[in-house]
């Protein structure tokens, strides 16, 4: 799969007529953090992202890309692994699967370690990627994330309407909490 998604998707009326409709799920239809402690790094890629038509939000550390992710949901998190001060890029991996667990990672760094790649991938990160890295490559791998993650939000909605559909007019939990976020 490219760059570019097309997904069909089936559409129930409550008068139980079922149509079709095709929705584009492009690289401009995601949120993506980046979060890096070099300034003129995160400036730079946030930009290219952004000139991109990608939703792009930057961090310059652990705890604001944790902070972000407690009050905006993203899909896809570009994180750099060695951060001075405060927790760096595996303690956050670790943080932010718990406050997202769906977002996909990708960790970043140019301090290659097989030791740290194995961590972060045990943790669930996407994939590990050194510095520097063209653009092309890094839109490429993000648009591999975004696949992966948009394909199992597809599960959990149809899990979630297939939960509705065996107790109609019930409100469920999950889309309380999904409400709160947004």
């Amino acid at each position: 799969m490219g760059v570019f998604q097309q997904t069909e998707y089936r559409v129930i009326s409550l008068c139980g007529r079922q149509g079709k409709r095709k929705e584009e799920r492009g690289m401009d239809n995601f949120r993506a953090l980046v979060v890096d402690d070099e300034p003129d790094f995160l400036e730079t890629l946030v930009n290219r992202l952004q000139k991109r038509n990608i939703d792009t939000t930057g961090a310059l550390s652990g705890e604001e890309a944790l902070d972000l992710m407690r009050k905006k949901l993203f899909d896809v998190v570009i994180l750099d692994v060695k951060m001075p001060g405060g927790i760096d890029g595996i303690e956050a991996l670790r943080e932010m699967k718990k406050i997202q667990p769906l977002a996909e990672v990708l960790l970043l760094t140019g301090h290659a370690s097989v030791e740290t790649s194995i961590e972060g991938m045990k943790l669930g990160a996407f994939d590990y990627l050194l510095k520097p890295i063209k653009i092309e490559d890094l839109l490429t791998k993000m648009a591999q994330a975004f696949e992966k993650k948009d394909a199992h939000d597809q599960k959990i909605r149809k899990a979630r309407i297939k939960e509705l559909l065996r107790f109609p007019g019930r409100v469920l939990e999950h889309d309380k909490e999904d409400e709160k976020r947004s």
